[in-house]
């Protein structure tokens, strides 16, 4: 399988396509009803210039969207928004550390929604995880300086396109 590059388009289309191709994840994601987007947080040294929102709106496990958007359009659509750097969220996503430790040491900031709405929904977070990884990430701190350039470039293109 080919690596898809983290915090793309192409990314968070091919989690939304095995996402709902896995009954698994519906089931294991029953009891959760919310939107919850990501920012990730500027890191020029990966390719990210500046902070970016992706996220997923679920209604009793059923995956409603995933997409990128723009920060005052979170604000409406999001339940939940969690800021971190790029390599904290990697850390999450490659299961080096457990998003409930990371939010309660502060390495996670909650920019919007209740503290007590997310602890609330923290025992789907390993769900969530496992979901979001059914695909191989590349990740840019891996990349050669060149491939950082073009992951910069697309990125820049992506983000016009989708006004993001």
């Amino acid at each position: 399988m080919a690596k898809i590059p983290y915090c793309t388009p192409e990314w968070l289309e091919a989690f939304a396509e095995a996402y709902r191709a896995n009954p698994k994840y519906e089931k294991d994601l029953k009891k959760l009803t919310s939107s919850v987007y990501f920012n990730v947080l500027a890191e020029p040294a990966w390719g990210i210039d500046k902070a970016i929102i992706f996220g997923a709106a679920f209604e009793a496990g059923r995956l409603v969207r995933a997409e990128f958007i723009s920060a005052a359009n979170a604000k409406n659509a999001a339940t939940f928004i969690l800021s971190a750097t790029p390599a904290e969220w990697k850390s999450i996503l490659t299961k080096k550390s457990k998003f409930v430790t990371d939010f309660m040491l502060g390495k996670i900031k909650l920019d919007h929604g209740s503290k007590v709405g997310v602890l609330g929904i923290a025992p789907h977070s390993n769900a969530l995880v496992d979901s979001l990884t059914q695909v191989e990430l590349e990740w840019p701190d891996e990349m050669t300086a060149d491939e950082v350039e073009k992951y910069r470039a697309n990125m820049k293109a992506f983000r016009s396109r989708l006004g993001v």
